[in-house]
This record gives C-alpha cells, sequence and structure tokens, in this order.
C-alpha cells in the first residue's frame, strides 16, 4: 500500500465535480406526502457536476456544521444502491434476499438530514478516495455489518470484479479475528477486526485450577498494531456490553492483577472506552488517519430478547412517530461515548446512528437469517429471530454513505489549508 497522508490527495475538482450529486431537500418537492418521519419523494436535486469548484466548497463547508443525524427517512424508489443476491460477500445472516425475504420496500428508504443535503453515494468517486489506502472497521458483528456493506457497495462499482477478491479470513460467521478484501486496480484494502469490546478478553486461573475468563478493561485489544497505521478507521463496540456477563459485573471487569467483585457495566464501559481513546491519543496519526466511532445500533425485539423469542418479522415499514423509538435505553451508554469522545487529543467523527436506526424496524433479517434451519428452528422459526443485525443492502449502507461524506469534508478541509498556505506571504531570508 502506498502511504499517502491525505485521503485522495490527487483527486482532481472535475473527479470531485462529477462523483457527487445533492440528495433533494425534504422541502424540495412539493409533491411529496409527509408522514411523521417518512416521506414519499423521488431522489432529485441537482447534481454537483453543474457547480463551479467555489459552489461544491460552500456546500461542504455547509455540512460541517450541519448535524447529519437529526432527519428523517425519505422513500427512494433509485435504491438499493447494488442488486439483491447480486453481492457473493455478504454472510449468510445478513443475506435476507438468498434467504426468502420478498418485500423490498425496507431497501428504499435513504436518509435526509432536516438541515442540509449529503452526498449522494458514488462508488467509483469513492474507490478513487480510497487509492492506495487502508479503510478497516474494528468492533463486533455489527461493524462487520457495516464492513460487507461497504464492500458491495464498492465492488458494485468496480469495471473489472475479478480484481476484487478475498486476501484473507475464513467464511464462517462470527469465527474469524480479521477479514481483508483487496480492490487491486485501486491498491486498496478493506479490512474488518473482530473486537467485540475494543479491549483485551483475558484469562486467569481459578481456586479449582480451571480458568476463568474476564474483560481487562485497562488494556486494548490485542489486533491494535495491524490497523494503527490504516487511513480510515471505523470502531464501535456496544452489543456485547448489553450480555448477561457484562451487564452483571460480577468478578468479571480485570484492571492489572485486580478483578473487581462487581462493578457497574456502565463504569466498566467508560473504562474500556478510556483505554481506547488513550490507545488513539497515543498511537494513531491524526494528519493521516481519519478516525470515526459509530454509536450504539438500535435493535428492535419485541416479545422478548435476542435469546429468549424476541421477534421482528411482521415490521415492513420505519417508525413514524419518534415518540415510539427506544432511545432511553441506550442513554446511559451514548452519554458515556460521547463524554469520552470530548476529553480525547485527537479529532473522532461520532457516527452518532443510534436514533436514525431506530426508525428501521422494518430492515433486520428476522426470520430471513438463514437457509437450512435445525430441527428446533423448524419446529418453531417463529422463536428464532434476528432484531440486532440488518439485512444487506440496507441501513449500514446509509451508515457508509455518510463515511464516504466524511472522506470529502476532509478532502475539502485539506484543500483549503493548502490554498491558505500558498497565499501566505513568504518571508525573505
Amino acid at each position: 500500500m502506498n502511504n499517502p497522508s491525505d485521503i485522495q490527495n490527487g483527486s482532481s475538482q472535475d473527479s470531485e465535480s462529477n462523483a457527487m450529486g445533492l440528495n433533494r431537500t425534504a422541502n424540495s418537492s412539493s409533491n411529496a406526502a409527509k408522514r411523521g418521519n417518512v416521506r414519499q419523494t423521488e431522489r432529485g436535486g441537482s447534481g454537483a457536476a453543474s457547480m463551479g469548484k467555489e459552489e461544491i466548497g460552500i456546500w461542504l463547508d455547509k455540512m460541517v456544521d450541519c448535524n447529519l443525524f437529526i432527519g428523517s427517512w425519505v422513500r427512494d424508489d433509485q435504491l438499493p444502491m447494488y442488486e439483491p443476491g447480486s453481492c457473493p460477500y455478504i454472510d449468510e445472516p445478513f443475506d435476507c434476499f438468498r434467504n426468502g425475504r420478498r418485500d423490498n420496500g425496507y431497501e428504499r428508504y435513504r436518509w435526509q438530514p432536516k438541515a442540509c443535503n449529503i452526498p449522494r453515494w458514488n462508488g467509483k468517486d469513492m474507490l478513487q478516495l480510497l487509492r492506495g489506502k487502508r479503510l478497516v472497521y474494528v468492533g463486533d458483528s455489527l461493524n462487520r455489518n457495516m464492513w460487507e456493506s461497504m464492500i458491495c457497495m464498492l465492488r458494485d462499482s468496480a469495471e473489472d470484479k475479478s480484481k476484487v477478491y478475498e486476501a484473507s479470513g475464513r467464511v464462517e460467521f462470527r469465527t474469524e479475528d480479521s477479514y481483508s478484501f483487496l480492490f487491486t486496480d485501486y491498491n486498496c484494502s478493506v479490512e474488518f477486526f473482530q473486537s467485540p469490546f475494543l479491549v483485551q478478553p483475558w484469562e486467569v486461573p481459578d481456586a479449582n485450577g480451571t480458568k476463568k475468563e474476564t474483560l481487562r478493561i485497562d488494556l486494548v485489544e490485542r489486533s491494535c498494531d495491524r490497523y494503527k497505521n490504516a487511513d480510515v478507521l471505523v470502531f464501535n463496540t456496544g452489543h456485547w456490553w448489553t450480555h448477561e456477563k457484562t451487564s452483571a459485573g460480577k468478578g468479571y471487569y480485570q484492571e492489572g492483577s485486580h478483578i473487581y467483585d462487581e462493578l457497574n457495566v456502565v463504569e466498566a464501559f467508560r473504562k474500556a472506552m478510556t483505554t481506547w481513546a488513550r490507545w488513539i491519543d497515543a498511537n494513531v496519526d491524526p494528519m493521516k488517519t481519519l478516525v470515526l466511532f459509530r454509536s450504539y445500533s438500535a435493535s428492535h425485539f419485541s416479545g422478548g430478547r435476542w435469546n429468549s423469542g424476541g421477534q421482528c418479522d411482521n415490521e415492513t415499514e420505519p417508525i413514524e412517530n419518534e415518540r415510539f423509538l427506544s432511545l432511553d435505553e441506550y442513554l446511559p451508554m451514548l452519554e458515556m461515548v460521547e463524554r469520552v469522545l470530548k476529553g480525547m487529543k485527537s479529532p473522532v467523527f461520532y457516527l452518532n446512528i443510534t436514533r436514525m436506526s431506530d426508525f428501521r424496524k422494518d430492515a433486520h433479517p428476522s426470520i430471513y437469517r438463514k437457509q437450512n434451519l435445525t430441527d428446533e428452528e423448524k419446529k418453531s422459526p417463529l422463536r428464532f429471530q434476528d432484531c440486532s443485525h440488518w439485512c444487506l443492502p440496507g441501513v449500514p449502507d446509509t451508515w457508509n454513505e455518510i463515511v464516504y461524506a466524511q472522506l470529502l469534508m476532509r478532502l475539502n478541509q485539506q484543500k483549503k489549508r493548502q490554498q491558505q498556505l500558498k497565499t501566505q506571504p513568504q518571508s525573505n531570508p
């Protein structure tokens, strides 16, 4: 891989203009039928190809001050970004189309911020932005969901798909430590490192000679040196902190040689996030690497939890009224993440997708999570549902569209800095 310090430092203004399109704002279509937070409209808006260099810069400057995560889901019949069933790299648990789901309305919603527009996804431009670079996702299976989405979005735009291939990893879901796909025409890689907590799982001997599992909330996860020099890093953690062992916090959390008899999960989460943040500050060069942290992705189990018969199979439309969102249950962790990020020396873009994802109760795999059911699953198929992960194509495509927007904004800011340096008067020797 090449090692340039900027994101797409070779991109021309023509490439940038041709790549970007503007999503129509909520008020731009007089025919849009408003239905709470879900509206029917055609995808439109002026393309950035018709904009001058100065206009593009002004538009991107406005995005910097815009909260991209306050908005609504808009029906868009130009979606999805890639055909269902067309991407061979989607894990079976996310491939709802191949698993038999035939209602496709959930694939046809795009996110529209309230106060601004975001760039329309352009996979060819994204590949140019990533030329010679590494894009790395680190986290749990929800980040794997997002990583596979990005691979499919990029692959769909690759002219020679035979030059997109797996460099490492195994096929089995949730068993591998890392995965890497290469786009050889662009000399770039898109990678995933599995680390549900971002800190290290540990083992210590107990009194009867067996090993006891703990979580070292003072040590960043083991793979960190393998990606610290990547050009774009997308982190997440969250869902595993809600499991029984982590929630109870009894004899599980460890700092140094000390194992806490009991530690509140929010405090343990704070300590782990602080460990991660300190590692970022000490090891990741902000001039080279764009760091993003993705927030908790909402689940929609009804009538039980993920392991006790929770269901979402009858959901075919997004939530329309935000009064029915379940944000309160996520607030302690969300507030803790924001507090840690604000205290960091390094800039980290917060992909705060919790609220926007909470509307999308319709877009989970539910019963369409696998093709071959076990005997037990065949007896009661509705008892075994996935209402945490997302179908692909689907919601994670939108998360990645915002990553694309961040890269464009970063490129614009870098160009402005370069122009300022050029216009500064030179001192005489």
